[in-house]
């Protein structure tokens, strides 16, 4: 019996030694699966952010873009208060005259007036 002890227990250690190497290859798998799929997340992420970068990009192009045609616009409309004060000023004198122009109206039916009833001419109306 004493023989066969030895045996047993190497083939106990054999066994364990079996065991534990399989369970630290398991364990080692299982680490490198983590770790792929750790690092494809990380990949995903860069391209991510490398695709957002070139939005960010895009954005401050179109942006640009807009800060000189908001400029041109602002430069036109500067150049437009000039000819709003013209034409401002042209009404008013074209309101001026309409008020002068009406006043004389009103004089001369009133002179027409005179004059007809100074030659007893019957009035047209």
């Amino acid at each position: 019996m004493s023989a066969t002890a030895p045996a047993a227990a190497s083939g106990e250690r054999d066994e364990l030694a079996d065991s534990l190497a399989e369970l630290f290859t398991n364990v080692s798998l299982m680490v490198r699966g983590e770790l792929q799929g750790t690092n494809s997340q990380l990949s995903l992420l860069e391209k991510m952010n490398r695709r957002v970068a070139e939005e960010y990009n895009n954005y401050g192009d179109v942006a640009s873009g807009l800060r000189v045609f908001v400029e041109q616009l602002n430069e036109k409309n500067q150049s437009f208060g000039e000819y709003v004060s013209q034409i401002d000023a042209i009404d008013q004198q074209v309101t001026e005259f309409e008020a002068v122009v009406s006043m004389l109206d009103k004089h001369v039916s009133l002179l027409e007036k005179k004059v007809k009833s100074a030659y007893n001419i019957a009035p047209t109306q």
